[in-house]
């Protein structure tokens, strides 16, 4: 039997195995001997965005959804601005919407109905191992394995174990090396630095993608925050080569931060507490105001309206400063 051969048996099997499993795979084919997970072609991985935004020296943004409002008004600016985008879904978020086959399918669905036709990922965020593979089986187009609380040597094999999963589908696949400070559903992290020879480590395992501590932290930044540690984020760098690399936490960072952070290799900046400051400052201001006690100002389409266009504002400055803007 031939390299080919042998390789589409291999494929063949797991296709089986998969399917055997109760995989929600709705489409499967091979093309040029890897897979692709079907349904809208505007619904792809992250890795060709990445690496097209690592080499144009801009980055592309990850918001992260929490419910069909998040997702309508990102989809809809990320169209209009012509931008790629990737839709970020902790497990917390997955959870509070029933579920990571609920998100795909609303993705998937909205996606189409809104007639999207720029590129856009659904990618799992700081995911567990056991997270992955739900995500897997849902249908998503790109996972995060968070093993940063790991020892290195865990990290390792089961970073490795997944890639192979992920690139055998289609998938993308993000790793983190030392710990994103703040929390974010749970995930909590003290804001260290990672070691520049850990993450060469993770990057020869064949991730498509790259969070490494750089001392940035999920949440609200405090005053006496010391800022991004650009030596170490240079010398992962150096490390690496073209891995596309991630920035988390990209709330609060100044301009000046992030733009240097890109010209240093940096390709995909997430933003998650920033919408959710915005939506909520909206929607308060709609309630004093009290538009809500106005006519129907109370039917929910109308209450969560500004909500909704304060997050289009936010998305849109966002993609203008991370230089996305007609890079679809």
């Amino acid at each position: 039997m031939n390299n080919a051969e042998n390789d589409a048996e291999q494929k063949t099997i797991l296709v089986a195995v998969l399917l055997h499993l109760g995989y929600n795979i709705q489409q499967l084919w091979i093309i040029n001997n890897t897979f692709y997970i079907g349904g809208n072609n505007m619904l792809v991985n992250a890795k060709d965005m990445l690496d097209k935004a690592k080499a144009g020296h801009y980055a592309v943004g990850q918001f992260n959804i929490n419910n069909l409002e998040w997702t309508k008004s990102i989809l809809l600016t990320a169209q209009e601005l012509n931008s790629p985008v990737i839709l970020g879904v902790s497990e917390g978020a997955g959870k509070y919407m029933t579920g990571f086959k609920t998100v795909a399918a609303m993705v998937k669905a909205m996606d189409e109905e809104l007639g999207i036709t720029v590129p856009v990922a659904t990618h799992l965020d700081h995911g567990t191992y056991e997270g992955c593979y739900k995500c897997i089986k849902a249908g998503f187009t790109s996972i995060m394995f968070d093993g940063s609380s790991l020892p290195i040597d865990e990290n390792v094999a089961k970073t490795k174990e997944l890639v192979a999963v992920a690139h055998n589908l289609g998938m993308s696949i993000e790793a983190e090396v030392g710990a994103i400070g703040g929390e974010e559903d749970g995930v909590v992290g003290q804001g260290e630095c990672a070691d520049p020879d850990e993450c060469k480590s993770v990057a020869d395992l064949g991730v498509d993608m790259l969070a490494a501590g750089i001392g940035n932290i999920h949440g609200k930044y405090p005053a006496n925050w010391a800022g991004l540690s650009f030596e170490t984020l240079d010398a992962i760098q150096k490390k690496t080569g073209k891995m596309p690399l991630v920035l988390h936490g990209g709330t609060g960072i100044p301009d000046d931060m992030i733009k240097k952070a890109i010209d240093l290799g940096v390709s995909k900046i997430n933003v998650n507490t920033e919408c959710q400051l915005s939506f909520a400052a909206a929607t308060r201001e709609y309630i004093e105001a009290g538009k809500d006690n106005e006519g129907k100002g109370y039917d929910p389409r109308k209450l969560l309206a500004p909500g909704a266009e304060a997050i289009k504002a936010t998305v849109k400055e966002k993609m203008e400063l991370f230089g996305s803007v007609n890079k679809a």
